[in-house]
């Protein structure tokens, strides 16, 4: 991965960055204290990708205040998760802010141009999936990565899943999301010669237990290869799939 700290000094080699720039970048305190947030301004450098805001709990101005501090350090976009629309609507009034409902997601500043190795795919077992789906593309979309959905492809109606064998197999990455008994990711496990990263979500009847009948459904995977993240947890695994696409022979 190319991080912020390899550009800083490949801009230094080129000489578009003057070395006392440089020096002042990595000498900056590495988090902001703002009281009721210390903000890691350092986690670029460390991890290659910066520091995510989680909107759930936050209120209006302590999210002003962290994006505030987040662009003094020179972070271009700045991806704000879980957020209501009527927190999205009175933090626009203050910054450009792109709002995506249904993932919940707000970005500020601009999505960079696709570059990773490869293509990310995130396929939903139904409709009713879309939305934690959704904060996975956006997340990885937001961190360079070109992304292709495949919704609605559930195991009560297989042929529409092997209908897109082509994507499928073209993947670098696959982002599997599924209520219900979870069945999507072991099946895509099994067709996909990449990882794949299996969501479960809280959708379902009564005995799928707000997913946790699909968590265990996916942590019980018979195909090798798949690898399961929280309940819910679309931001966790546009990122982890963001951070596979974009692996470099080191």
């Amino acid at each position: 991965m190319k991080t912020e700290l390899k550009t800083i000094l490949e801009a230094v080699r080129t000489g578009e960055m003057p070395v006392d720039d440089a020096v002042l970048l990595l000498k900056q305190e590495p988090f902001a204290d703002l009281g009721y947030a210390k903000v890691d301004l350092h986690r670029g450098i460390r991890q290659g990708a910066p520091e995510v805001v989680y909107g759930a709990g936050k209120t209006v101005e302590q999210i002003l205040g962290i994006a505030e501090a987040m662009q003094k350090a020179g972070q271009k976009t700045i991806l704000i998760t879980r957020l209501s629309a009527e927190a999205a609507a009175q933090i626009g009034k203050v910054y450009e802010l792109t709002y995506h409902a249904e993932a919940r997601i707000g970005i500020i500043g601009e999505i960079p141009a696709p570059n990773g190795i490869g293509k990310i795919v995130v396929a939903t077992g139904g409709t009713s999936d879309i939305p934690v789906a959704e904060e996975a593309a956006v997340t990885a979309e937001a961190y360079g990565n070109e992304v292709v959905r495949i919704y609605d492809v559930g195991v009560a109606g297989l042929h529409r899943l092997l209908a897109h064998l082509d994507e499928i197999m073209g993947a670098s990455v696959i982002v599997a999301v599924a209520g219900m008994e979870g069945a999507l990711a072991s099946v895509i496990g099994g067709l996909a010669d990449c990882p794949v990263i299996a969501v479960p979500t809280s959708v379902g009847y009564g005995a799928s237990f707000e997913g946790l009948s699909a968590l265990l459904s996916m942590l019980n995977s018979c195909a090798s290869g798949v690898a399961a993240v929280n309940i819910d947890n679309g931001f966790g695994a546009g990122y982890l799939a963001s951070r596979i696409n974009h692996m470099e022979a080191k």
